[in-house]
């Protein structure tokens, strides 16, 4: 599998989850027991798809290597493996943390080296 995946969510949550020293993931992800994360390929999609229109985003990366055993990877939007983490992510874990600014459609700005 893919060695870095992503998180987008909002800077108010970032904050928040450095505060407390993790991150236990949005309304989505607690709804569905599991925080969502997408691999660079998936990431367009899921930018468009669910934070079209969301103000003041960040993208974080994370090894997926990292996140242990807790991290499945598991079908999702069109039968693609995507990562899911089942427990708390540690904020100490993020390679980078970036804004995500919105195209004029509202569609958050991914960086050029992670558009397939």
């Amino acid at each position: 599998m893919t060695k870095t995946i992503y998180k987008i969510l909002t800077a108010h949550e970032w904050r928040d989850a450095v505060r407390s020293g993790s991150y236990a993931g949005s309304a989505d992800d607690v709804r569905d027991g599991f925080i969502h994360f997408s691999t660079a390929e998936q990431l367009g999609g899921t930018a468009a798809k669910y934070f079209r229109g969301k103000p003041d985003l960040v993208l974080a990366a994370f090894e997926a290597a990292s996140l242990g055993p807790s991290l499945k990877w598991e079908p999702s939007r069109g039968g693609a493996l995507f990562p899911h983490l089942y427990g708390p992510l540690p904020t100490t874990l993020a390679l980078r943390v970036e804004p995500l600014p919105l195209d004029p459609d509202g569609v958050p700005i991914l960086a050029q080296d992670l558009t397939p």
